[in-house]
């Protein structure tokens, strides 16, 4: 099955299907070669043998990029990004054909791309321009929907869809029972923006507000009372232009009706068990501990969840197969080689940084956003086989010592290399970026205010990444000299680590090792 599946997905053909990657090791020096390439060409011929020996040790590139690095010369308009998220879609009939457009162009270069749909006004609401009625956001998926089929039927693989849906807008039932009806939104993943208000109602059997932004011109026209609080309520949106925000950066919402929250999470629950989805995004938590929290503001992930993004965001991935670091496995005396794991880390870290620059994205927006941030994510594979292999139980009190070691040594040594790579190369351009304190910042940092700063101080990107993102915060815990450093010089990259399912790459490139952190839940199965 490994060699089939890379027969079939990464060993690079000519058009008539003749091979050019002869066996797997062509493959690896192919990629290897390609991301070398970007180096000063004093230094390209060792990165490249540093590279050729780390993917030959477990590290493993994402599949776009396994299957696209070096492959210019015979499909010129593919990517090596796996994850992209959509610019916010507008409530206008021209951004939203405008988005699905630019969704096609991404998924023919091979990307997955989620969105945000509940920017779009619900079903039923009053459109000026056209004198009548929306059809809802669930409408305009089904365009998105049959898109994504065509491209992906043309160009052989399979096209990858999120879409995100908050918690807070009228028709979030209609979203969750969606896929009740038969082949609609094949396309897509679906997962629920769930915010701590949400989880708080649902605790306490609270009523929930249903609600979605009036426009400016609306309430002029019509002199709405903003003020009725049984009419009207403030909550975060997105999309501030054309609304009404509040000091606090609320935006004014009608409230289109009111349930219990635990109607709600009941409808979703019944869901998740007949269906699998709508997933869970705790969306709160994501911008919370999200490393840019200063300058974004996430509302979609990528198609498998893992990778949380902006508009226009886009994080290209690899991970490191744990089992190739197991020595004297299924003994007693069986260990794990840390030396060696942290140093394939590092040059894994160089490597993937080097996709930015081979990024073949298709849309400016997208390639401005990764030119400026330069996020990457790496994780790791076949822990439950790692863990077999060590003669642990997954999940007993050993593995998940394991386990956060693992993880904590890739995160550490991750960061150091952020910050050599950057002194070698120079850091990402948001790191340089100069940013104006606002009150939204403060309110989101009170500590600032601690540190002397104040309403309209300039601080810069690196500062702002560094000493107040509360992931790295956590990084300071263990090499608080580290995090000093890259407060000072910034970092190469703003985000370093994500842990993907690695379905394809773990049955594959790694052989049948137990995908992503999962254990191994069946030794013998069939897939589609």
């Amino acid at each position: 099955a490994s060699q089939d599946i890379w027969h079939t997905k990464y060993q690079l053909k000519t058009k008539t299907g003749a091979a050019v990657d002869l066996d797997i090791d062509g493959t690896y020096e192919r990629v290897a070669r390609a991301l070398s390439q970007v180096e000063d060409e004093a230094k390209r011929d060792s990165v490249y043998q540093e590279f050729k020996w780390a993917l030959k040790q477990g590290v493993i590139p994402a599949g776009r990029i396994m299957s696209n690095a070096g492959a210019g010369d015979h499909k010129p308009a593919t990517s090596t990004i796996n994850c992209t998220v959509s610019g916010t879609v507008f409530d206008s009939m021209d951004d939203i054909l405008l988005k699905n457009h630019e969704a096609g162009l991404t998924l023919k270069a091979g990307c997955g791309i989620g969105y945000e749909f509940s920017t779009l006004r619900p079903k039923g609401a009053y459109v000026a321009g056209a004198g009548a009625t929306t059809s809802g956001p669930l409408s305009f998926m089904d365009i998105f929907d049959k898109m994504c089929f065509t491209v992906s039927s043309a160009g052989g693989r399979r096209g990858a869809q999120m879409a995100t849906f908050d918690v807070h807008h009228p028709d979030v039932l209609d979203f969750v029972r969606a896929k009740r009806e038969d082949a609609r939104l094949r396309q897509f993943n679906l997962s629920l923006l769930i915010t701590e208000d949400f989880i708080n109602a649902v605790r306490n059997d609270a009523d929930w507000q249903l609600s979605f932004p009036v426009t400016a011109e609306e309430t002029a026209e019509d002199n709405l009372d903003l003020s009725d609080t049984t009419q009207f309520t403030y909550r975060h949106f997105p999309v501030k232009r054309g609304y009404i925000s509040n000091k606090e950066g609320l935006v004014a919402c009608r409230i289109y009706n009111t349930v219990k929250a635990k109607f709600i999470w009941d409808s979703i629950m019944t869901s998740t068990y007949d269906f699998a989805e709508p997933g869970f995004i705790l969306i709160d938590k994501v911008n919370e501990m999200n490393n840019n929290w200063f300058c974004e503001n996430i509302r979609a992930t990528n198609p498998c969840g893992e990778q949380p993004l902006p508009p226009y965001g886009s994080c290209l991935l690899g991970s490191v197969n744990l089992t190739k670091f197991v020595e004297r496995p299924f003994t007693d005396k069986a260990s794990f080689n840390f030396e060696k794991y942290k140093k394939a880390v590092a040059i894994f870290t160089r490597m993937l940084d080097n996709v930015v620059e081979i990024n073949g994205l298709p849309l400016i927006g997208q390639r401005n956003e990764i030119n400026f941030k330069r996020r990457h994510g790496m994780g790791i594979l076949g822990l439950g086989s790692t863990l077999t292999m060590m003669k642990m139980a997954y999940g007993s009190e050993k593995s998940i010592e394991f386990t956060e070691r693992v993880n904590r040594e890739m995160a550490i040594e991750g960061w150091k290399q952020g910050l050599a790579l950057s002194e070698e190369k120079g850091p990402a351009p948001i790191m340089e970026e100069t940013f104006t304190i606002d009150e939204e910042m403060l309110i989101k940092r009170p500590e600032m205010e601690a540190d002397g700063y104040k309403l309209g101080d300039e601080i810069k990107g690196r500062v702002l990444h560094a000493r107040y993102s509360r992931y790295m915060q956590k990084v300071a815990e263990f090499e608080p000299e580290l995090i000093n450093e890259l407060a000072e010089k910034g970092a190469r990259f703003t985000h370093h680590t994500s842990i993907a399912p690695t379905g394809t790459i773990s049955l594959s490139l790694a052989n049948n090792a137990s995908n992503g952190i999962e254990p191994s839940f069946a030794h013998h199965y069939a897939r589609n």
